[in-house]
């Protein structure tokens, strides 16, 4: 009987490693181009300092916080496991 050949998980390692590729390219790459565009478009329409300096606020919020998702997720791991009662949670009967 000839041996089991399982042709998906070579796709899936293919696929996985696209999908880190893709992702290293958006955050790395798209996400600041797209905020420095941002920037450049909200000042050359409205030649105007004030709504240009709220756009490089704006896209340095999310710049900043697309930089820092693994930070994000880490925090957010950790609420939901606080919440859902883990080991360092304190529990009271009110």
């Amino acid at each position: 009987m000839p041996p089991t050949i399982i042709l998906a998980a070579g796709w899936i390692q293919t696929g996985t490693g696209l999908g880190n590729d893709i992702k290293g390219l958006i955050f790395n790459v798209a996400i600041p181009v797209l905020c420095g565009f941002f920037v450049i478009v909200v000042g050359w329409k409205t030649k105007a300092p004030g709504p240009t300096i709220m756009a490089v606020i704006f896209a340095a919020i999310v710049w900043g916080l697309s930089a820092n998702m693994a930070t994000l997720k880490n925090k957010t791991t950790e609420d939901i496991v606080q919440y859902q009662g883990g080991a360092n949670a304190v529990r009271s009967d009110q």
